[in-house]
């Protein structure tokens, strides 16, 4: 390339002004921060048509973390009661059954919460 040249970039070429009210300017901010992009770079792709994509909620990931270890370590009481372990011989059919049903809540609250990731709108 010359010296004379110079490449076109983003920075170098003219801006295009979006004229918005101040809740709007708002909504445009939490929607670019929900896809963790930067403003410019959200108006830009959306410019394009380009579907966004948001990210997933991390507090939500760290229930469904959560959930899936009580998961686990109901499973795992369960296979211990069903293997007849002497540290479970005082466990009762009804305690299993109680635990089954933690079990399957848990389940539920899991569903719940991949609901809440996948479809977020929905929610509110």
């Amino acid at each position: 390339m010359e010296a004379t040249e110079k490449k076109v970039t983003r920075k170098s070429s003219t801006p295009i002004k979006v004229y918005c009210l101040p809740e709007e300017r708002a909504v445009i901010e939490a929607n670019a921060q929900a896809a963790s992009l930067s403003t410019s770079a959200f108006l830009l792709a959306v410019g394009q048509g380009y579907a966004v994509q948001g990210v997933t909620d991390c507090e939500n990931v760290r229930e469904l973390v959560r959930v899936n270890g009580d998961l686990g370590r109901l499973g795992g009481l369960l296979k211990l009661w069903l293997t007849d372990d002497a540290r479970t011989a005082r466990f009762s059919a009804e305690t299993v059954l109680v635990l089954l049903a933690r079990i399957e809540a848990n389940q539920d609250e899991m569903s719940r919460l991949m609901e809440s990731i996948v479809r977020p709108r929905a929610a509110s």
